[in-house]
């Protein structure tokens, strides 16, 4: 029966099935916000995910992005991550905060 349980996820070991909490590894100012690039670790793969800051009338907002691209480098991901929260700044602005 354990075979069908470590087949199907119902095993106990590895990793499988516990939330690793996303780790800020890098960070850029780019026209008044605060790109940050999250690693995502997936398997053996990195996941595109990103976090866009901005101080707008004394509060910090806050968002965050996650996207399907995964790369097997670490420095790829974070790169490309980056390069996705500047261009989410390009086409929507602050209003990335809007409801």
């Amino acid at each position: 029966m354990s075979f069908w349980k470590n087949l199907f996820g119902g095993g106990s070991g590895g990793s499988a099935g516990k939330s690793i909490e996303p780790a800020v590894v890098a960070e850029e100012a780019y026209k008044g916000f605060t790109v940050k690039s999250l690693i995502m670790p997936v398997g053996s793969e990195y996941q595109l995910a990103g976090l866009i800051e901005k101080e707008i009338d004394g509060e910090l907002k806050s968002y965050k992005f996650v996207r399907a691209d995964r790369f097997s480098s670490k420095e790829d991901v974070v790169s490309f991550a980056l390069a996705k929260g500047r261009q989410i700044i390009d086409e929507q602005g602050e209003g990335i905060y809007r409801p």
